[in-house]
């Protein structure tokens, strides 16, 4: 099958329109594959929260927060909610493979676009490296006798050619991952509340002791609990990837609605209910729960047979899904940039539905990223994992500086297309923008997130220049077709490119 080039799309909106379900496109002629079928997307969403931040990250900020780790998560959580409700209501009112980048473009113009769309772009290909060395580490520790290089090569390998297939392919991959995640952290629920109960054959209740004993619930003070909600809020990582695989679904519109809406119990059950399950079973400061992650921890403590090597494949499995989620919202991302005149044109080519040239040049950095981590692992891997480091706060933000925006002209222009509703519009867009603000203050307090804030605050700086520079020089040479306008863009309105 020929390539063929996206071509640029009029007035900021994306190239590459997706459809409503109904077989129908944009005028630009070229699109992207709608293989996704609403069990891929509906667990896709399941289990993008699931990754191994939970299995394993969470350990640090147990021991930092104690049992206060659980009001750390439901505040973060509370705050990924407003996130994911705002990103929702404006990709379900105006499908994207571009997400937040497409929708910051056309609401406060290109140059945010192009600020949150490369950043994101980045932290996705510097988390493929990071999760593909964790993946091949675990596969050394089984096959000692081989090379960690050996592992991450062909996962890098193994998808990239997923990526590279009909999209459909990548929706089945992650269906199957998302359902052994979902498997596992449902069972281990099952098991932590009937252990909370006395219900577990050779278990006794522990009652409160564990959650007001040894310090108390704040064992460690105001401080304890600040780290504990930084290392809570960077474990939510990764749910805006359901927005972009949105994009090619089925029914993009009613899809990315019901992930949406059901953003709350999972976070609730996955996050929050774990928390409570753990420093309710096990003391807050049992070396285990750093050393080996607090679920191997808690399934030790109830003589659970093959515990650590179980949890091992679950956290194996989690890293796959990242990667292979990864690569895909990466891909998607700088497709999106680029046919929106974003970056260099030749990733914009689509064969077979897919960006594949995009697909190569993300999982080429991704590796690029796992090399620098082997060559210089204290200089340039540490400054691309600084420099990323808050990026996700920076995406937030634009998301909810955009919904602000976008909100009041689609209640003006196009309300039929308000299928999600952000709750109590404009207070909680608010209420999210100073809660990401104060995240970001909170970073300025610890050495580490420290160093990784002013990294990514230069990177954004940098980010930002250059697209303002770009949008100006656009403006001025009068090129419309690149997506590039003045002020705040086009508008989400000027022109329907979900088919409907």
């Amino acid at each position: 099958m020929n390539s063929t080039p996206a071509p640029s799309a009029p007035e900021g909106e994306p190239p590459g329109s997706v459809t409503d379900g109904n077989g129908t496109s944009g005028s630009e002629g070229v699109v992207l594959g709608h293989g996704l079928k609403q069990r891929h997307l509906s667990m896709i969403a399941l289990g993008g929260v699931i990754g191994a931040g939970l299995f394993v990250g969470s350990g640090a900020g147990i021991a930092a927060a104690g049992p206060a780790i659980v009001c750390a998560y439901a505040v973060s959580g509370l705050l990924v909610m407003l996130v994911m409700r705002m990103l929702g209501e404006m990709a379900a009112a105006n499908p994207a493979s571009g997400s937040f980048s497409v929708h910051a473009e056309r609401s406060l113009g290109p140059w945010a676009g192009f600020t949150a769309g490369w950043m994101f772009w980045l932290l996705l290909c510097v988390a493929v490296a990071v999760e593909g060395i964790g993946a091949a580490n675990i596969m050394v520790g089984w096959f000692p006798d081989t090379e960690s290089w050996m592992w991450v090569a062909l996962f890098m390998v193994m998808f990239t050619v997923t990526n590279l297939a009909a999209v459909s392919n990548f929706g089945e991959f992650e269906f199957w991952f998302a359902t052994l995640k979902v498997l596992a952290i449902a069972v281990f629920l099952v098991l932590g509340i009937l252990a909370i109960m006395g219900a577990l054959p050779g278990t006794d209740a522990p009652g409160t002791d564990n959650l007001t004993g040894d310090g108390g619930f704040l064992p460690n003070g105001v401080d304890g609990l600040v780290v504990g909600l930084l290392a809570s809020v960077f474990a939510f990582g990764g749910l805006e990837t359901v927005t972009i695989a949105a994009a090619e679904s089925e029914h993009p519109r009613q899809g990315v609605a019901k992930a949406v809406r059901t953003a709350m119990w999972r976070i609730g059950l996955f996050y929050v209910g774990s928390m409570v399950i753990i420093v309710t079973l096990i003391p807050w400061d049992k070396a285990s729960i750093v050393n080996e992650g607090p679920y191997v921890a808690v399934l030790d403590h109830l003589d659970i047979p093959a515990a650590g090597e179980t949890m091992n494949v679950i956290v194996l499995i989690a890293l796959l899904s990242a990667m292979n989620a990864n690569i895909y919202g990466a891909s998607r991302m700088a497709y999106s940039l680029v046919a929106r005149g974003q970056g260099p044109s030749i990733l914009s080519r689509v064969t077979g539905g897919v960006p594949r040239h995009a697909v190569v040049a993300s999982a080429a950095f991704g590796f690029l990223a796992v090399l620098f981590n082997y060559w210089w692992p204290d200089t340039i891997f540490k400054w691309l994992l600084n420099m990323v480091g808050a990026a996700v706060l920076v995406v937030w933000g634009f998301i909810a500086a955009a919904q602000l925006k976008m909100r009041q002209q689609l209640e003006r222009d196009a309300p039929d297309k308000l299928i999600v509703r952000m709750w109590l519009f404009p207070y909680l867009t608010w209420v999210a923008l100073a809660g990401t603000a104060g995240v970001l203050l909170l970073m300025l307090r610890e050495d580490d997130t420290r160093t990784q804030l002013f990294f990514t605050a230069s990177l954004a700086v940098i980010f930002v220049i250059v697209g303002y520079v770009r949008q100006r020089a656009a403006a001025a040479g009068g090129s419309g077709g690149s997506g590039s306008g003045t002020g705040g863009g086009a508008g989400p309105l000027a022109k329907d490119t979900s088919g409907s």
